[in-house]
Parts: C-alpha cells; sequence; structure tokens
C-alpha cells in the first residue's frame, strides 16, 4: 500500500475590486494642471410628510431620510445625521482606496465605523432651548477604520492619514464654508 501524498497548506488571499490606476493618474495631473477645478453637487429633495423625505441625485434609487420614533419620525430610513456621517464614511473609503491605488497596495479589506455626539436641545428652532450654531450640529465625531491589505500597518495608517487629511467631506465638516439658504423662486 503507498502512503498518501503530502498535501500543502495554501493560503489564497483576495483583494478588493480595484479602481484604474492609470485613470486615476491622469485624474491627479488634471487636479495638479489646475488646482482650482471644481465641480458640483446637486440634490433635490421633497418632503413626503412627517420627517420623511426622499433626496434625488441624479438618476440614481432616492436616497430616504426619516427621523426616529423618539424624535416624531417614522424611523424608516436613517436620520440626517446618520446620512451626513454615511457620506463621511464613503468619502473616507474611496480616498483610502486612491491613496492605496496610488501607491500600489491591494486592499483585501476596507470597513469605517463612525460615530458622532449630536444633540437637537433647540428642536430645530421650534420652540426649544436658545442656542448658538457653534453649539448645535456634531459635537465630536469618531472615525475608526479596518483595513486590511498588501502593506505594513505602518503603512496603512500613513495611507488612512494622507485619506483623511486630502478627504473633501470630512474638510467640509472640519472647516467653516460660505453657506447660503434662501426660498426658491
Amino acid at each position: 500500500m503507498s502512503a498518501a501524498p503530502a498535501t500543502c497548506a495554501t493560503t489564497v488571499k483576495t483583494y478588493l475590486k480595484p479602481i484604474d490606476r492609470d485613470s486615476l493618474m491622469g485624474f491627479a495631473e488634471k487636479g495638479r494642471n489646475n488646482p482650482a477645478s471644481r465641480g458640483t453637487n446637486k440634490v433635490h429633495t421633497v418632503m413626503q410628510g412627517m420627517y420623511r423625505s426622499l433626496s434625488y441625485v441624479g438618476e440614481h434609487t432616492p436616497v430616504v431620510v426619516d427621523e426616529p420614533l423618539h424624535l416624531f419620525g417614522e424611523d424608516t430610513a436613517p436620520a440626517p445625521g446618520e446620512i451626513v456621517l454615511s457620506g463621511l464614511g464613503g468619502c473616507l473609503a474611496v480616498g483610502i482606496t486612491a491613496v492605496a491605488t496610488w501607491k500600489q497596495v491591494k486592499l483585501s479589506r476596507l470597513e469605517v465605523f463612525l460615530e458622532a455626539d449630536i444633540g437637537n436641545p433647540a428642536a430645530w428652532g421650534a420652540g426649544g432651548a436658545e442656542m448658538q450654531p457653534a453649539q448645535m450640529g456634531f459635537q465630536e465625531i469618531r472615525v475608526k477604520v479596518l483595513v486590511e491589505g498588501d502593506a505594513s500597518r505602518e503603512e496603512l495608517e500613513e495611507i488612512v492619514r494622507q485619506a483623511n487629511f486630502y478627504s473633501p467631506v470630512a474638510n467640509s465638516m472640519r472647516n467653516p464654508i460660505p453657506f447660503s439658504i434662501a426660498l426658491a423662486d
């Protein structure tokens, strides 16, 4: 009777679907050549009733926003602050992917966990506590990133740091920006 053949253990590593690095490099070159260039994001929000609204973005399925029951909503969808955090998480994930691609690091896992402290004692300005703008909205945002790939922890930390530094959404939240609101014509 012959001996069974020896088996070798093989580790198979799968990576996240990559973006096109050449196209990314072309986009980066356009930015270097015209650092003042800007795009415009457009959203059209329609209130359905109570606190449920639909936000239309291009041809995509509308983003549904609601408030939880304790804030007089129907809790059918994420609250506005949760939608803001999801935008931040998405922007950070895009940035981490872009920086990793630029540095030729293949990512096998990327998850962003976000939480923020927010209160509404002013009741949206409907007779609640008298507050100043700086006292309202997110008072602290905490983000943890779980990222794995074919790089050292130090390299992955640098990728996350750089993506955070250049994140359009994170910088919109960190920095004062001109803001106007008026009745439509």
